[in-house]
């Protein structure tokens, strides 16, 4: 292969089509490139026509380098719209429809989106009619099935000349003009665009590929949705772009679905998080997933459990990668034959890195990196359209990490998820890492909330009903996990929320764990409660019989008092020594 980084550099210098293009002609027209979610295959002449004819349909609609909005779930619709707007020098946007209108309105506003290309088919199913019509007071909505309808016979002409001349056909950029915008899901504030040149995409495929090894054999399984960089970059275009097949599925909830189309594919290596892989083994018979050779994880961490069950159940490995979309997504990843446990292996080629100091943790920081894959900027809804650049090409994470001699990289945790505990740093990934070793079947998430006498404190929200602290203890002791890494408090709840891109939604943890503290307490009250309307009823009784008594007295003492008055009153001879005269003084 030669020199990893230079062929990065020399191969990073296309546009995204361009490099399609490339891969159709390499790999040839006849050959399936992708098989769709329900079965349909696609040969690389199919994709090609049809992007070159939806292609021109939507130039009628758009203007040359405008940011056009995708809202579709993963599958060849997707991929062919994607590469449709880039044969016309438009840049696709992809919305994640899951977000809801408000933050895919905040979306569309800071890139400046102002037409959105959906299905009319996938809106029904999905019920996001709603959602649709929210959208459409501020945008224009454009449904591939009319579009279909509107080709005219230069489209179809364009069609079939497409894929014998692209190079004629094709409008391609300069590498370094943006190519996608995808979004951050917006769980600190409002979303923000997220703008990667053609480079960035192309320069990160490359390094994976330099990184992860293939074989001409491989067939891909991506069933993550292509709105999130992993499922874009990773899933559906690293192995397109390399003439690899790749079958996509439209959702990755459908668990007892997907481990038969695995195994009735023949896929080898699969794309997943580790939630969603420990589902489909579970929900596989023994061998069912056995045609797999890798699974490529990322968004949480892979625990040993998962990776157990994949080599001793079906023989598979699970590499475990990391990333931001920033970095078009690609940071860091095991390579098979090369698990480190407790690393996510080592950076990919050409990316640079620094490790910022963090107040209160020893050998770790803040990383800090830099490369062809790192994106041309943000956008924001306050400056719509502005593209904000990384200062120096810099793009700080935000995640605390460890590296060792060798290079292998351990994630600490986002810098936002540490808790400060009495003045010590505590990790909420070290927190949910221990739930997790105790009810390996349950997911786990943590939040921080205030404390009165230490500042922070860490409360553990899990899907296990029977979780008690006295369990988390013991492991922690036995394992040398410091007792501030046990949470004091520990939520129990129906089911952790996840977000469209298969992340744990940690705002709602944080409701939920204030919701599930405010129970806590008005438990905890109830028998102090209790025993307050006791006492209080007891004293009132007490003051009643007091009251009694006094009135009883007052009486008795008034009727003596009467008597007394009455014998004063009786005209009685002072030498009267009757018996009645005695009664009365006395």
């Amino acid at each position: 292969m030669g020199n990893p980084i230079r062929r990065i550099e020399r191969r990073s210098k296309r546009a995204i089509f361009q490099a399609y293009l490339e891969s159709a002609r390499k790999n040839g027209a006849n050959t399936v490139a992708l098989t769709d979610g329900d079965g349909k295959k696609f040969t690389f002449k199919e994709l090609t026509r049809a992007a070159f004819a939806l292609g021109g349909a939507l130039a009628r609609k758009t203007a040359k380098k405008e940011r056009t909005g995708i809202l579709l779930p993963t599958g060849a619709g997707a991929l062919i719209a994607f590469f449709a707007l880039l044969s016309r020098g438009r840049v696709p946007a992809m919305l994640n429809f899951t977000s809801g209108s408000r933050n895919l309105l905040l979306a569309c506003k800071a890139a400046e989106v102002s037409q959105i290309v959906t299905a009319k088919k996938f809106v029904e199913i999905a019920g996001l009619e709603k959602l649709i019509e929210e959208l459409s007071e501020a945008v224009d909505i454009i449904y591939l099935e009319d579009v279909k309808e509107e080709l005219t016979w230069r489209d179809k002409v364009l069609a079939v000349a497409g894929p014998m001349i692209p190079s004629l056909l094709a409008t391609p950029p300069h590498y370094d003009q943006p190519g996608v915008i995808l979004f951050t899901s917006g769980t600190e504030g409002t979303p923000k665009g997220v703008v990667l040149s053609h480079r960035n995409i192309l320069a990160n495929i490359e390094q994976i590929s330099a990184h992860v090894e293939l074989l001409p054999t491989d067939i891909f399984f991506n069933p993550l949705p292509t709105f999130h960089c992993y499922g874009l970059t990773a899933g559906a275009l690293w192995p397109v772009l390399n003439g690899h097949p790749v079958v996509l599925h439209p959702s990755p909830l459908q668990t007892k679905i997907i481990s038969k189309r695995i195994f009735d594919s023949g896929s080898t290596v699969l794309f997943a998080t580790d939630t969603f892989l420990s589902q489909y083994m579970r929900a596989s018979a023994d061998g069912a997933m056995s045609s797999l050779r890798i699974a490529v994880c990322g968004a949480e961490r892979v625990r040993d459990e998962t990776r157990q069950a994949a080599e001793k159940r079906f023989g598979f490995e699970v590499l475990e990668g990391y990333g931001v979309t920033e970095g078009s997504p690609v940071l860091a990843a095991n390579q098979p034959g090369d698990i480190r446990a407790g690393t996510v292996g080592k950076m990919l080629p050409g990316i640079e890195t620094r490790l910022d100091p963090v107040e209160g943790l020893e050998n770790a920081g803040r990383l800090v990196v830099r490369g062809l894959n790192i994106m041309k900027g943000y956008l924001t809804a306050d400056e719509p359209g502005v593209i904000k650049p990384p200062a120096d090409g810099w793009h700080d994470t935000g995640d605390v990490v460890a590296m060792d001699e060798d290079g292998y990289v351990s994630i600490r945790g986002r810098l936002k998820r540490f808790a400060k505990i009495g003045g010590e740093m505590v990790s909420l990934i070290v927190v949910e890492n221990c739930a997790s070793a105790v009810w390996p079947d349950n997911l786990h998430a943590c939040a921080i909330l205030p404390d009165p006498k230490k500042g922070e404190q860490v409360i553990l929200v899990t899907d296990r009903q029977d979780a008690p602290r006295s369990l988390l203890l013991a492991w922690a002791q036995s394992h040398g996990v410091a007792e501030l890494a046990v949470p004091k408090k520990i939520v129990t709840v129906e089911e952790i929320p996840v977000l469209g891109t298969v992340k744990i939604d940690y705002l709602k943890i944080k409701t939920l764990a204030e919701e599930g503290l405010e129970a806590m307490a008005a438990k905890a009250a109830e028998p102090a409660l209790e025993l307050s309307k006791k006492e209080l009823k007891k004293r009132a009784a007490e003051e009643r019989a007091e009251k009694k008594r006094r009135e009883k007295e007052a009486k008795a003492a008034d009727k003596a008092k009467r008597a007394v008055e009455a014998a004063a009153e009786t005209p009685i001879a002072a030498n009267d020594d009757s018996e009645d005269f005695k009664d009365a003084a006395e």
